[in-house]
């Protein structure tokens, strides 16, 4: 159409302008409200959280660490080995280590050298990296990044909606709103950036061709998420922390995960094999459903299941 063309300018003027109003958080006298919390087996299992009022302006994510936990590191202390007795391991046929996360993005860089500001939300999780060892976001520090924001600045959030998903599309806009967060309303394949965080709202088969959601199709070594959606969108194979399948979901379900290209801030996805499953995944939009998840999908029945799924 020709107005699209118009249309994506007019949204990218109106993100760019938001982001020149977001505000940076230096080092300065200290910050505070910084959450540190420590799992295992993608965060199946909670070793210990600490909240800390306030922190020193220069704090590091290494330091918070050692001052709230018992951690043994290696490589000149820039490796964490342990923490509170729990080590990575290597026999040959599994691997785990620590991995961190700051505000749902994962670190890039030695938690030694990352700073701390206020409102982060830290999350340590041991894990086995067999499937792949790059998970480059997670859904489990919500209301993060949407609130805080990454690096100690806030993004833009931009809402952008499958035709026909409005009740969806409302549900998760309101309770961005109650947490304080506008949204932009955008078009679906707009709008990935550096400087965008976005919420792709709607059924598979919608939101399939966007460039940042595309490799959940592929699995767990193009996205971070232990799930795969059949081309039609049909079906959700649930994986388990080795990448294989455990169940398939049919009608009615749906999955919230979170993914990121490169440099790019992260991309949620809120998406189901109808509108039903979308409806349903919208309804886990929320702290208390995704709490300690790297990625949530959503059984017909309601069921609601963290990926990777745990076997027996």
């Amino acid at each position: 159409m020709t107005g699209a063309p118009r249309l994506a300018a007019l949204l990218g003027a109106l993100v760019l302008a938001i982001a020149g109003a977001g505000c940076g958080l230096g080092a300065g006298s200290g910050t505070g409200g910084v959450t540190v919390t420590v799992t295992r087996d993608f965060g199946a299992g909670r070793l210990g959280e600490r909240t800390t009022a306030s922190v020193p302006g220069s704090e590091t994510v290494m330091r918070l660490l050692q001052r709230e936990f018992k951690v043994g590191t290696r490589y000149g202390g820039g490796f964490v080995e342990s923490i509170d007795g729990l080590a990575g391991t290597g026999d040959g046929v599994r691997r785990a280590d620590w991995f961190y996360y700051v505000n749902g993005v994962e670190a890039e860089t030695g938690a030694a050298d990352v700073g701390v500001n206020a409102g982060d939300r830290i999350w340590w999780d041991r894990h086995d990296w067999g499937a792949t060892m790059r998970v480059p976001a997670v859904v489990g520090s919500f209301p993060e990044p949407f609130v805080h924001g990454t690096g100690g600045r806030r993004f833009p959030v931009v809402l952008a909606c499958a035709p026909g998903a409005d009740v969806a599309c409302a549900a998760v806009g309101e309770r961005l709103k109650a947490l304080g967060v506008p949204a932009a309303r955008g078009v679906l394949g707009t709008g990935a950036g550096a400087k965008t965080v976005r919420v792709l709202v709607g059924p598979w088969s919608a939101v399939r061709d966007d460039g940042s959601a595309r490799g959940i199709a592929e699995g767990p070594a193009a996205s971070g998420v232990y799930a795969r959606i059949d081309a039609g969108g049909r079906r959700i194979t649930t994986l388990d922390t080795r990448g294989r399948a455990v169940r398939r979901l049919g009608p009615g379900s749906g999955l919230v995960a979170a993914t990121r290209l490169e440099q790019q801030q992260p991309t949620w996805v809120v998406t189901g094999t109808d509108d039903a499953g979308v409806r349903a995944a919208a309804g886990a939009f929320t702290a208390g459903a995704l709490r300690d998840r790297f990625a949530l999908a959503v059984a017909g029945g309601g069921g609601r299941i963290p990926l990777p799924e745990a076997t027996r």
